[in-house]
Parts: structure tokens; C-alpha cells; sequence
């Protein structure tokens, strides 16, 4: 079944699906407030991952690899209008990968790649892996990236629930190593805070090197999570993205599996 990755309505009328996809732990439902506001030209998608939300039961992927392969069977019928992607931190990197197999796979170009809070895939890390840490330093690790729920930290139980998939995330995040292959086509629109703790501007700003299109850096006051605090600062930057760029429904010719 499809529409078990898409959270919320899929609108057929709206003239681009922007498809979103969360942050280490984070659900789809994160981004269903930006729904109303992007209305009615803009369809937000926001992309259910396994281990969470209404997927809890469902063991969450710790490789991009099997991720993408998932990602691309369920959510492919869905590129057949004008799409975009947005990701942030961890789903940066699997909303990249994924326009990439689109593309070179299934001759399907987005409009725009978003990418937030993350710095540009052939870049290496600059703190040691949290995932394969013991229970209590990885939720140490947490509390300090602002990115889970106090009352999820704090409480024995829901933290027992949320550990798998949160662990299985930042292996996915923590493992990951760029794939080779043509660069995108597409335009790539990089957002960043201020004061992030994971990512530095000048890191953000290495996305550059992912398209042969064009390339835009926008920097917001905030940490990781810039866009809870500045939502319309941030809505309106998709907005003018989005509505800037052409259509990039055109196809393009796939290339051989072996690029990835």
C-alpha cells in the first residue's frame, strides 16, 4: 500500500507535492502545520518512516540502502505530477538520495530539492557516532541536539518505545556515505540556523556541489530546530522556491542502477 508513507491528504488539485521528510526520530506529522499555509498550489507530503506515528509496530530501516528501496517502491506512483522534496538533518540526506534514484532510475526530476540542517553528503562527520552508544549516553546525546520531546526523555516508558527507532535513525544518519554517480539536475535550496550545533554555514554551503542547476543558501536565526521557532520565515522561503522555479515534470532518460 502506498498511502501508508504519505501523512494526511495527498491533494490532486494542487499544482506540486512537496514531499518531507523528518529529522532522526521525528514523525511525518511534523510537518502537517505547514499544510493550511502552503494551500492550495502546494500539496504538503509529509513522508511516514517505519517505527513511528501510526507506523510504530513496523521495525524502523538502520541503512539507507533498504530505506530508499521502500521509499522509491511506495512513494513513486506519487511522483507523477510536479514534486518537490524537502528534508531535515537525517531526512536531508534521504530526500537527496531519493531525488537521485528518481532521477537517474525513473527519469523523474523534481522541481526543487530542500535540503535543512545537515551538512552536504560528501562531507565527513565532526562528532562521534551516538547510535552505537549505551542507552543512557544516547539519550544524553539527544537532550542535547533539543531535537526529542522533554516529556519522551523523561519518561521510562515512552523512552523504552522510542529508543529502536531513534537508534535505528542515527544509523541510518551515521553510517550513510554519499553514492556516486551524475550529479542532480535540479535546483537545490540549502536552509540552515544560525547556532546549530550539528552543521556550520559553510558546511550547508557545500550542497552546491550536488547540482549541475542552481543553488541557493538561506541562513535563519535559530539551533538545529531554526524551523519551530521561525515557521513563516521558513514557509515563505519554500513558497518563493517553489514558485520560482519551472515545472520539472519533464523526464529525463534513466540511467543504469549502477550510478547509484
Amino acid at each position: 500500500m502506498t498511502r501508508q508513507w504519505l501523512v494526511g491528504d495527498v491533494r490532486a488539485y494542487a499544482r506540486v507535492r512537496l514531499f518531507c521528510f523528518p529529522h532522526a526520530g521525528g514523525g511525518g506529522s511534523f510537518f502537517l502545520p505547514w499544510s493550511a499555509a502552503l494551500a492550495p498550489r502546494i500539496a504538503v507530503c509529509p513522508v511516514a518512516l517505519p517505527g513511528r506515528e501510526g507506523r510504530i509496530r513496523e521495525p524502523a530501516y538502520d541503512r539507507m540502502a533498504p530505506l530508499l528501496d521502500a521509499l522509491i517502491a511506495g512513494l513513486l506512483p506519487y511522483t507523477d505530477q510536479d514534486f518537490a522534496i524537502f528534508g531535515h538533518s537525517m531526512g536531508s540526506v534521504v530526500g537527496y538520495e531519493f531525488a537521485r534514484r528518481l532521477q537517474h532510475e525513473h527519469g523523474r526530476r523534481a522541481r526543487c530539492l530542500l535540503v535543512s540542517g545537515r551538512r552536504a553528503p560528501h562531507l565527513p562527520a565532526r562528532r562521534a557516532p551516538l547510535h552505537t552508544l549505551p542507552d543512557q549516553d544516547f539519550t544524553e546525546g539527544l537532550r542535547g541536539l533539543n531535537g526529542t520531546p522533554a516529556d519522551v526523555l523523561e519518561d521510562e516508558g515512552l523512552l523504552r518505545l522510542f529508543l529502536p527507532s531513534l537508534r535505528a535513525d542515527f544509523a541510518v544518519n551515521e553510517t550513510y556515505v554519499a553514492s556516486g554517480g551524475p550529479s542532480l539536475s535540479c535546483p537545490v535550496s540549502a536552509l540552515t540556523g544560525t547556532a546549530d550545533p550539528e552543521v556550520t554555514v559553510e558546511e550547508m554551503a557545500q550542497w552546491r556541489s550536488v547540482t549541475e542547476d542552481d543553488f541557493r543558501l538561506r541562513v535563519f536565526y535559530g539551533d538545529h530546530f531554526y524551523l519551530k521557532s521561525r515557521p513563516d520565515d521558513v514557509l515563505d522561503a519554500i513558497r518563493q522556491d517553489l514558485n520560482e522555479y519551472p515545472t520539472r515534470l519533464q523526464r529525463t532518460t534513466p540511467q543504469p542502477a549502477a550510478t547509484r
